[in-house]
């Protein structure tokens, strides 16, 4: 049934604004595709990203008009469909490459991919290539890799140097540390001498204290004290030598 003016346009106009900002497609064509299996397709392209359509050769011609797909859908002919995205092209070409593996009703005419029309040989190429996320993967460790060998080097420096600062201490071979070890071993010697000096101080007075206890108690006078004049002796000397005065 042919389609009327208004309803090609119609066609026409939709298909051109999802291939306006399309920046990758493929174009295929099939024969005796069932029902099942063009479900199947269109599903599998759908979890790529993509969207997919049957179309008329010079519709598809006119609604590519001025985008990025313009030149692959240019001159068709035969049966024709589209698979188109504006997003990972190596994913639409994995994901379709991987389909017709197991369904041959299906082969590709052409690609492709940011104005670059490719054939069928390089679509086959396109699918073995890594994807954008893989890409940015490997991009982003690549980045990574040389922060992260710094931080490495630069921890292991700083424990060599602890290390390094331990032992020598250990060893006493820094400068500070010996002279300081030095005059803390001379220091303790000397506390040591006059700590046994006050000692035996101490015991010589007590000792002397006792020994003036023991003599005050046995009434004698503590050795050592000065001896007191005997006031007695003296008077009886004094007159002993004086001469006797007569008349007395």
């Amino acid at each position: 049934m042919a389609l009327s003016k208004s309803k090609k346009n119609e066609k026409v106009a939709a298909l051109a604004r999802e291939l306006e900002t399309s920046t990758s497609a493929i174009i295929g064509t099939f024969t005796g595709l069932t029902a099942s299996k063009d479900f199947e397709l269109r599903k599998t392209i759908r979890a790529a990203g993509g969207r997919y359509h049957v179309v008329k050769n010079k519709l598809a011609a006119k609604s590519a008009e001025g985008t990025k797909v313009e030149a692959a859908l240019q001159g068709l002919k035969g049966v024709s469909s589209v698979a188109y995205t504006s997003g990972d092209p190596v994913a639409l070409a994995k994901a379709l490459s991987t389909w017709v593996k197991d369904n041959a009703e299906f082969t590709f005419k052409l690609g492709i991919v940011d104005g670059k029309v490719i054939n069928i040989t390089e679509i086959q190429a396109l699918a073995t290539l890594p994807g954008k996320e893989e890409l940015f993967s490997k991009l982003l460790f690549l980045i990574n890799s040389p922060a992260q060998r710094l931080a490495t080097v630069v921890n292991a420096t700083g424990r060599n140097l602890a290390v390094v600062v331990n032992q020598a201490v250990e060893q006493n071979k820094l400068g500070a540390g010996a002279p300081a070890a030095e005059a803390e071993d001379k220091a303790e010697p000397a506390a040591d001498n006059g700590a046994e000096s006050k000692a035996a101080e101490t015991k010589a007075a007590e000792t002397e204290a006792a020994a003036h206890a023991e003599e005050s108690q046995a009434g004698e006078q503590p050795s050592g004290a000065a001896q007191p004049e005997n006031s007695t002796a003296s008077q009886s000397g004094e007159a002993a030598s004086e001469p006797p005065v007569e008349g007395k």
